[in-house]
């Protein structure tokens, strides 16, 4: 939620959560992903507080038609077709997905409990047209997804469509680019309460639909010289929607019915540029956004009677945010080192602005007045490129301000402001901003070849981050490990055949802000073989968390535990004709 993923320059948050639906883009439509550090100036500043992650469809790669089964009736199967000309091309997308799952709770898990299943679907259809330095290209994707939440009666379905239109002329001196994209989705989402013995569960809240609306738009103009480079842009984002929801259970049904929501908008003009000098490389670059946010509203009603039992609407807000962005390179032959030093910013979304959610018996309520988070950051580090590896070691420092952050203000049972009553066992949290986070680490990473057949990665990160003010002072913010690690090898021992091996490793983290529920450490392995049967039909074979092991996902207020999934087993075969 403090990233931000692009398609082809098209932001992929939903419009009222602010998450993405990975889902909704099969991985065989992108062709690569570019990560970006850190926030600041540039397209699409706002939002990007941690950081970009670039991803680019693909293009001119033909046909493919994937299909693969594995353990617990893992089913999917995804298809491409793509047509071309020298003025026009046509791709067409579409993939399905489905998991019976696994039951996430093990220690004191009782009838209430049952599989984290899932179901999706997604498409997509790209048009372009190409006339010399022109590319008009429309894209229209939509998708359906549906989970269980690993409890009896706990569910939820969220689908959406996005629509984007580009016209650009990349190449030459002188380039530009211009974008208009929407985005629709809703959500429903039932939630329960659960018996202190696991039992049973007893209806808690129903989102029967939760409509959002979201639209934008970008601009930008490139100058490129001989080692220098300058882009003026701008670009818009908005979003309009609601949660419509059910709640307060009582004698069979419930008994109160709430609407609440709100509009966002961002917009903002950026200037950037680059320019080589000798070995030197200075990027630099500033903008300043507009956020506003304004019709919201909450009212809930008793449904019996349709008699209001709570009404309010937040007063409108306006913010101006400037950012910035300073970075340099250096090489020394093979050496080079680098450093930037950035301020970003992210609004809060719609999501946590109006709606409260629950997970079991912990409930979050939303904030209405909820202001942006603020970053600033800096990192310097040094690397090296050699002819078969390369590696890269730097440390960073980065203070958050404002952090938006789930803060525990009471332990059922009980009732709680406006009105929530928390059973025995939970938690009552409200989205604030919790203070100030400051981070310092260090990360490092290398890749290289032992030999043609031979390839290798390791990658290592430290962080100690803890709340230098607020309510949450001293503490360390959940979810967030202090170290994580990954290493992977491919092995091919003969032209068609490749053998691979991935080890992720992260240490204890804690699932709540008050850092009293700690989550494990542990080190997970994945097994992967590929055999290239023919020409443009290959198998493979692949066996995740191979060495079955036990990660913890989430531990509840009365200490029970739920987990990732157990090892599992998948084959698979892609064609490409």
């Amino acid at each position: 939620g403090r990233a931000l993923v692009t398609l082809d320059g098209q932001p992929l948050t939903d419009p009222f959560g602010g998450w993405v639906i990975w889902g909704a883009v099969p991985p065989e439509t992108v062709a690569s992903a570019t990560v970006l550090r850190g926030a600041g100036a540039g397209p699409y500043g706002a939002g990007a507080l941690t950081g970009t992650v670039q991803l680019d469809e693909r293009r001119g790669q033909g046909a493919l038609l994937s299909l693969e089964g594995g353990e617990r009736g893992g089913l999917r199967a995804a298809g491409i077709g793509e047509a071309r000309s020298d003025a026009w091309s046509l791709m067409l997308a579409a993939s399905a997905q489905h998991d019976d799952g696994w039951i996430p709770v093990r220690a004191g898990r009782g009838a209430a409990d049952t599989e984290l299943w899932s179901d999706s679907v997604s498409g997509m259809a790209r048009v372009e047209w190409r006339d010399g330095a022109r590319i008009f290209s429309a894209r229209l994707g939509g998708y359906s997804e549906s989970r269980g939440a690993g409890l009896v009666g706990a569910s939820s379905v969220s689908d959406g469509a996005s629509l984007s239109v580009t016209l650009a002329a990349p190449a030459g001196d002188i380039a530009w680019r211009v974008q208009a994209w929407a985005m629709t989705s809703d959500l429903y989402n039932t939630s329960v309460a659960t018996a202190p013995d696991r039992s049973t569960t007893t209806p808690a809240n129903e989102q029967y639909a939760t409509p959002a609306f979201g639209w934008g738009g970008n601009a930008a103009l490139r100058w490129t010289g001989q080692g220098y480079g300058a882009e003026v842009g701008a670009d818009l984002r908005t979003a309009d929607g609601e949660t419509r929801e059910r709640f307060s259970f009582s004698g069979g049904q419930f008994t109160r019915n709430r609407i609440a929501g709100g509009r966002t908008l961002t917009a903002g003009a950026y200037v950037e540029g680059w320019r080589a000098v000798g070995d030197w490389v200075l990027t630099g670059g500033a903008r300043v956004d507009q956020y506003r946010a304004w019709n919201g509203g909450r009212v809930e009603r008793l449904i019996a009677t349709g008699a209001p039992l709570l009404a309010f609407a937040p007063e409108d807000t306006e913010t101006i945010a400037p950012t910035a962005r300073l970075g340099l390179r250096r090489a020394f032959g093979d050496l080079f080192v680098r450093s930037a030093a950035y301020a970003g910013f992210r609004p809060p979304t719609l999501n946590e602005l109006h709606r409260p959610f629950r997970v079991g018996n912990d409930v979050t309520e939303a904030n209405a007045a909820l202001a942006l988070e603020r970053i600033v950051g800096f990192d310097l580090g040094v690397g090296g490129e050699y002819a078969d590896w390369s590696w890269e070691a730097g440390v960073f420092a980065t203070r958050l301000d404002d952090a938006i952050v789930n803060v525990t203000l009471g332990a059922g049972p009980g009732t709680f402001p406006p009105g929530v009553f928390v059973p025995a066992g939970g938690a009552y949290r409200q989205r604030q901003n919790a203070g100030a986070i400051d981070a310092v680490g260090v990360e490092a990473e290398a890749r290289g070849d032992w030999s043609e057949r031979v390839g290798w990665r390791v990658a290592l990160n430290y962080t100690d981050a803890e709340f230098g003010s607020g309510p949450l002072s001293g503490l360390r913010p959940a979810q967030s490990p202090e170290w994580s690690a990954s290493a992977g090898v491919e092995w091919r021992p003969f032209a068609a055949t490749a053998l691979s091996a991935a080890l992720i490793y992260e240490s204890a983290r804690f699932e709540d802000d008050l850092n009293s529920r700690e989550l494990d450490a542990a080190a997970v392995l994945d097994l992967r073989a590929e055999q290239r049967l023919r020409a443009g039909i290959s198998a493979y074979a692949a066996l995740d968390n191979a060495l079955d092991t036990n990660v913890e996902t989430a531990e509840s207020g009365d200490g029970v535990e739920s987990f990732a999934p157990p090892r599992t087993f998948r084959v698979g075969i892609v064609w490409r004709p």
